[in-house]
C-alpha cells in the first residue's frame, strides 16, 4: 500500500502541473473569446465582470463594416501560394542537403529562420518598389516565403536523411536519373513530412501581420491587418478587436485539432534515424 502512495502522488502532481500550463495557455483565448461578447462599457469596467448579457454586436460591426471576406481570401491566396511555392523550392533543396550532406547550407536557412523578420522587410519593400510590386499578391506571396521556406527545409531535411540510400542506388544501376530518384523514389517515402510542412508553412503564413501592413494596399490586406484597423490614436474598441481576432483564430485552432495526429507523428517520423 505504501509503495503506492509515491506513485499516486507523482500522478497527481502531473496531472496539476499539466492543468496549470494548459490554464496559462488558455486563458488568452478564453479572455479573447469573453470579451468579444461584452460591449465597450463592459470591456473597461474594473473589476472585470465574467458574468454579462452577451451581445454579437461586434461580430456584425466585423463582417458589416469591413470587408472581412475579402481579407480571408487574401489571406488564403497568400498562404496558399506562399506554401505551395515554398514547397516546390524547399522539396529538392532539402533533398539536396541530405542527400549530399550541404551541413553548411542547412546552417544558412536555420538562420535564415531565426533572424527577425524585420530585416528581411526594407529589402523587400525596395525591391518591390523598383518593380512596381508593391500591393501585389506576388510581392506578398513572395514576402511570406522567408516565413515558410526555412521552415519547411528544416523539417524535410530530417525525413529526406531517413530515406535508405539503399533503395536510391538500385533505382540509379537501374537507369533513373536523380531527378527521377528524388521524385519516384524519395519523395512518396516523405509524404507524412511534406504534410506536416505544409500545414506549418500555411499556419505561419496566416498568422503572419508584419508584411502585410507595409507591403499590401486596400485589396490585398490579409486578415491579420484587419485587428489593426480597430486600433486608432483615440483608443481601442476591444470588443471588435477580440471579434476579429477570434474569427481569424478560429480556422487555425479547428484546422490544426483535426490534423494535430498526422503533425505529430509527422514530426516523429522525422526525428526518429534507422
Amino acid at each position: 500500500m505504501s509503495a503506492k502512495r509515491p506513485v499516486m502522488w507523482r500522478g497527481t502532481v502531473f496531472h496539476v502541473f499539466v492543468l496549470v500550463v494548459l490554464a496559462a495557455y488558455l486563458f488568452p483565448f478564453y479572455w479573447m473569446v469573453l470579451s468579444s461578447l461584452k460591449t465597450q462599457v463592459q470591456n473597461v469596467a474594473f473589476p472585470p465582470l465574467f458574468i454579462f448579457a452577451p451581445t454579437l454586436e461586434n461580430y456584425r460591426s466585423v463582417f458589416v463594416n469591413n470587408p472581412f471576406f475579402l481579407y480571408l481570401w487574401n489571406s488564403l491566396v497568400i498562404g496558399f501560394g506562399s506554401t505551395l511555392l515554398g514547397l516546390l523550392l524547399g522539396l529538392p533543396a532539402a533533398y539536396g542537403i541530405a542527400r549530399y550532406r550541404r551541413q553548411k547550407v542547412a546552417l544558412a536557412f536555420l538562420i535564415a529562420r531565426i533572424a527577425p523578420g524585420i530585416s528581411y522587410l526594407v529589402p523587400w519593400f525596395i525591391v518591390f518598389s523598383k518593380f512596381d510590386l508593391v500591393g501585389s499578391y506576388t510581392a506578398l506571396i513572395l514576402s511570406h516565403l522567408t516565413v515558410g521556406l526555412p521552415l519547411i527545409v528544416w523539417i524535410m531535411i530530417g525525413f529526406f536523411e531517413d530515406v535508405p540510400s539503399e533503395m536510391e542506388d538500385a533505382a540509379h544501376i537501374d537507369g533513373a536519373s536523380q531527378f527521377d530518384i528524388f521524385l519516384k523514389v524519395a519523395l512518396p517515402m516523405v509524404m507524412p513530412g511534406v504534410l506536416t510542412a505544409a500545414i506549418l508553412s500555411f499556419i505561419q503564413s496566416w498568422n503572419t501581420f508584419m508584411y502585410s501592413v507595409v507591403l499590401a494596399n486596400a485589396d490585398t490586406r490579409t486578415l491579420p491587418v484587419a485587428v489593426f484597423g480597430f486600433m486608432s490614436y483615440g483608443g481601442f474598441d476591444w470588443g471588435s478587436i477580440t471579434a476579429a481576432a477570434t474569427v481569424i483564430t478560429l480556422p487555425v485552432m479547428v484546422l490544426t485539432l483535426f490534423i494535430q495526429r498526422h503533425i505529430v507523428g509527422g514530426l516523429s517520423m522525422g526525428s526518429v534515424k534507422g
